[in-house]
């Protein structure tokens, strides 16, 4: 697949399209040519037990981008047959994180819980026709029974009950007549089967737990592997594309719609996608909201797709980042690099300019005329001309980065220091005089001389200026506060090692905080939802839910101008 968002492909007489396919379209292409399906159906089933993250993002590129590229239908469903661990919160997140990458769901929005009486009705039909038992051993005996991958298991002692019995007993687990964990619907099928899946897995479990959706009305609750194949049945899904984890399940998924011979949906799986320096287990990513060590799951710092986007991602970088990753059949670890490649190759050609001084020092132009403001135009985005240009103040005493001056410096430093000529972006030329030091041995204040015939548009001085710095006329600055951004791990696979939990390898210095920070006047008409590139400094966008927050106005770095990063 190509690297950016691409016209549709050239089709030949059958529709279909004849460029390279992975091989996931491939099935698809020979289903609609062959006339097995009219129209291609898939689905999207997130747990509401937290937020999507950026290994979602994959799947849901990979679902609704088919289902629109064939002109097919995708279902929103949500899987929520755990309520302990779901909330509504959850579902609003997953709603509004789709709606912000750009998808719908045409096929209409589905919850498990829509079908818990079709399912039990499923489970009943099992029983019937002796392919279901109710189990009264423990969790912990049951565990044992399965055997291991090398030993086959063994027989439950209740696995012979008629069907007359089990159909009473699980009537009675249903009518709250057993307590939570008393016994369980299990599918008979092989306890001596290669796959440890196929032996007897549970289908029901007793759990008395309100549901947000059906309140109080079950105490029984279906397991996954059950409620899977048969919601993706009821709603006659084509091509249910899972991960790998999956592949070893399918075949229960299969066993199961064809015991209970009902639409014939096809389980599809594909690599995952796994990003370093992150982790991308809901459970861990909770933990590290409720532990505190970040501030929520929209903390910039967390892979989510929230997180991402309050720190200045947009819908399409992470689209052309999902395809560019590919779809395949082996599982690997992406660089996040690529990932802030996606970014920066998407806000070079659409983000705005501006300038912002992080680390202010005043910069005084000694033959400035004082009490005089002059307004320099600058071009908002050299990429787009038709984004046209901006008014910048430009007055005698000005902010520039600290980092820009040096008191003593070499021929190969080409910003301000002691006989250093430089360009100040939009501006003018400037020769260094003198600079102040403050009480604390910093410098206090840079002085310059300016040239006024070297005014960028108009330059006639014939003074060549290696460097050009940014800076931030310091009558009008805006004050600010500039949150700067690293990995939150410090090791690539935080949750890889078997002698360390994954916290132990949090990065310490994946958040510096700049306060005092002096923004150009423009800025104060920013919006969250458009990222701007801060002259020299990299790409960021204003935080919303911060700047409410703190009363001032907090930027995210989303990423730096160029990849710099060192493990």
């Amino acid at each position: 697949m190509s690297e950016h968002s691409a016209p549709r492909p050239s089709e030949n007489n059958d529709g279909i399209s004849s460029e390279p396919v992975h091989f996931i379209e491939q099935i698809i292409q020979d289903d609609l040519k062959n006339g097995k399906h009219r129209q291609i159906h898939t689905r999207f089933p997130p747990e509401p037990n937290g937020y999507l993250h950026i290994g979602h993002a994959k799947a849901i590129c990979l679902s609704f981008g088919l289902a629109d590229k064939y002109n097919g239908l995708v279902n929103l469903r949500f899987d929520d047959t755990n309520p302990e661990k779901e909330s509504q919160e959850y579902v609003d997140a997953i709603r509004r994180d789709l709606s912000w990458l750009g998808y719908n769901w045409s096929g209409g929005e589905f919850y498990t819980s829509d079908y818990f009486e079709q399912l039990y009705g499923f489970a009943v039909r099992l029983i019937e026709k002796g392919l279901a038992y109710v189990d009264h051993q423990s969790a912990e005996d049951i565990a044992i029974g399965k055997g291991t991958p090398t030993k086959p298991g063994t027989d439950s002692p209740h696995r012979g009950r008629s069907v007359e019995e089990n159909l009473q007993l699980f009537s009675e687990m249903r009518g709250g007549v057993h307590p939570d964990g008393h016994c369980v619907l299990r599918a008979k099928i092989d306890m001596g089967h290669a796959n440890m899946h196929m032996r007897d897995p549970l289908i029901y479990r007793i759990k008395r737990a309100h549901h947000q959706r059906t309140g109080d009305n079950w105490c029984i609750y279906p397991m996954y592997d059950f409620a899977h194949g048969q919601s993706d049945s009821l709603e006659e899904i084509t091509h249910s594309l899972c991960t790998l984890e999956f592949e070893v399940h399918r075949p229960l998924y299969e066993w199961f719609i064809s015991a209970l011979e009902i639409f014939p949906s096809r389980q599809i799986e594909f690599a995952r996608l796994n990003l370093d320096h992150t982790v991308m287990s809901k459970r861990k990513l909770l933990k590290l909201v409720e532990d505190g060590v970040v501030d929520g799951w929209d903390d910039p710092r967390m892979p989510t797709i929230s997180g991402l986007r309050r720190r200045g991602f947009t819908p399409q970088s992470i689209r052309t980042f999902c395809e560019r990753v590919g779809i395949a059949k082996r599982e690997n670890v992406i660089d996040f690099s690529l990932l802030e490649w996606a970014l920066r190759d998407h806000l070079n050609k659409v983000a705005q300019r501006a300038m912002a001084v992080l680390d202010p020092v005043k910069l005084v132009v000694v033959n400035y005329p004082e009490h005089h403001t002059e307004m320099l135009p600058s071009e908002n985005n050299p990429e787009n001309p038709a984004d046209g240009t901006r008014e910048m103040p430009f007055s005698k005493t000005l902010w520039m980065e600290r980092d820009d001056f040096k008191e003593e410096a070499n021929k190969k430093w080409f910003r301000l220091a002691p006989g250093k000529t430089v360009r100040l972006k939009s501006a003018f030329i400037v020769r260094y005089v003198d600079h102040v030091m403050g009480a604390d041995g910093r410098v206090e204040e840079v002085h310059v001389e300016y040239f006024p015939d070297s005014k960028s548009g108009s330059d006639t001085s014939g003074i060549k200026a290696k460097g050009t710095l940014h800076w931030v006329n310091a009558a009008t600055a805006i004050d600010a506060e500039v949150r700067l951004y690293d990995r939150l791990f410090s090791d690539p696979t935080p949750d890889g090692h078997a002698d360390k939990a994954f916290h132990e390898f949090l990065n310490p210095n994946s958040l510096e905080v700049r306060q005092g920070c002096k923004l150009e006047p423009a800025l104060a008409k920013a919006s969250a939802e458009h990222p701007v590139q801060f002259t020299r400094l990299g790409y960021f966008a204003l935080d919303a839910k911060r700047t409410e927050q703190a009363g001032h106005m907090v930027w995210n770095r989303s990423v730096t101008l160029k990849d710099g990063w060192k493990g």
